[in-house]
């Protein structure tokens, strides 16, 4: 997968500030919780980490936006087969992990379980502590994950990896 030129294509339009609620941390955090998700609950990790980089991204504000996961889906349609390759059955599951990530509950494949928990893990930040009942696997229901994805998000860590892997320096914007 080209990160960067994922990372790149994505924030070429992104319309909200890169350090908002709904921006380039969040994102960080959802891929740190969905990376430690997917080590328990099977998911395509390639799903979950194209999925957190994708499912804000094109979101018109920080309030109520509730098309931003279907543009968001669609927008994943446009980089496919440029700057990442998913079979059909897997990019369904992007699509619609992304599609469907505000307003579905749960579904019944693992790896859109495991988007759609490593997103509400990060509720957080905009002072929701995740309820267990909104989570859709056993893994995000597990108390130590809540607490551990809960203290992130409240406290506004910013993941090594924007650094790290991503070479954004949130200070230069």
């Amino acid at each position: 997968m080209k990160t960067p030129a994922i990372l790149q294509a994505v924030l070429e339009d992104y319309v909200l500030p890169w350090s908002g609620t709904h921006g380039i941390v969040h994102w960080a955090r959802v891929l740190e919780n969905g990376r430690r998700l997917a080590e328990t609950t099977g998911a395509i990790l390639e799903i979950v980490e194209l999925f957190a980089i994708v499912h804000d991204s094109r979101r018109l504000n920080e309030g109520w936006d509730p098309q931003h996961g279907p543009r968001a889906a669609e927008f994943a349609a446009t980089l496919r087969g440029r700057l990442f390759e998913l079979g059909d059955q897997e990019f369904a599951l992007l699509h619609r992990a992304c599609h469907g990530h505000t307003h579905e509950l749960t579904h019944p494949d693992a790896t859109i379980q495991t988007c759609w928990d490593a997103d509400r893990l990060d509720l957080g930040r905009v002072g929701i502590t995740p309820h267990p009942s909104r989570l859709c696997t056993d893994a995000a229901r597990s108390p130590a994950m809540i607490k551990w994805a809960d203290a992130r998000a409240t406290f506004g860590v910013v993941p090594n990896l924007v650094w790290d892997e991503w070479a954004i320096d949130l200070a230069d914007v």
